[in-house]
């Protein structure tokens, strides 16, 4: 990676990252641009095997985020912007900076239920029900929240923005990070 791609990578999560903040969205807009640029560039600087490099990671991206999607986790934009990271950081590259992601999300959503103490209080209260009934019962019955409580919502751009520039900056400076923390040994 190159610093020209990690500072277009910059330039689009801080755009899906304030959009998604603004209107609730990640705009196609963006993504399938940034999908096409990076098949484009790879297929430009190195052929069929470009091409290649950049389909994997753009269908790995979206994979990624697609069972959260299916099941009411997230929005199609954050799978589809990870398609679009995906296309310039190709298959490993898209599974570490999702990973990170993940981990950024875990943060982030702690600190929203540390925000609104009583929907933690409501959430962990349903589901610790639904997990008893689950036991007792065998079925899984599904209590709603309350219609009336004011509910967080995790802007998953930030998450994704975060992991990328992230992946990106281990990624440039030829950072062992998190093979030292996983303590496993692969090249980045």
């Amino acid at each position: 990676m190159n610093l020209a791609m990690a500072n277009f990578l910059g330039i689009c999560m801080a755009m899906a990252t304030v959009k998604d903040f603004m209107t609730g969205k990640i705009p196609n807009l963006l993504s399938f641009p940034m999908m096409v640029f990076g098949i484009i560039y790879h297929s430009v600087i190195s052929g069929w095997g470009g091409l290649g490099f950049s389909l994997g990671g753009m269908f790995m991206g979206i994979m990624f985020f697609l069972i959260p999607y299916a099941m009411g986790g997230m929005g199609a934009g954050d799978a589809k912007l990870m398609g679009g990271v995906g296309a310039f950081l190709g298959f490993k590259g898209v599974l570490i900076a999702a990973f990170l992601a993940v981990l950024f999300g875990l943060v982030y959503a702690i600190i929203l239920l540390a925000i609104y103490p009583d929907f933690a209080r409501d959430m962990f209260s349903r589901w610790g029900n639904i997990i008893k009934i689950f036991f007792l019962t065998g079925r899984f019955i599904f209590i709603p929240p309350e219609k009336n409580q004011k509910q967080p919502v995790l802007r998953f751009a930030l998450p994704i923005a975060l992991g990328t520039i992230f992946y990106a900056y281990l990624k440039i400076t030829d950072s062992t990070l998190i093979q030292d923390l996983l303590g496993i040994q692969f090249s980045i």
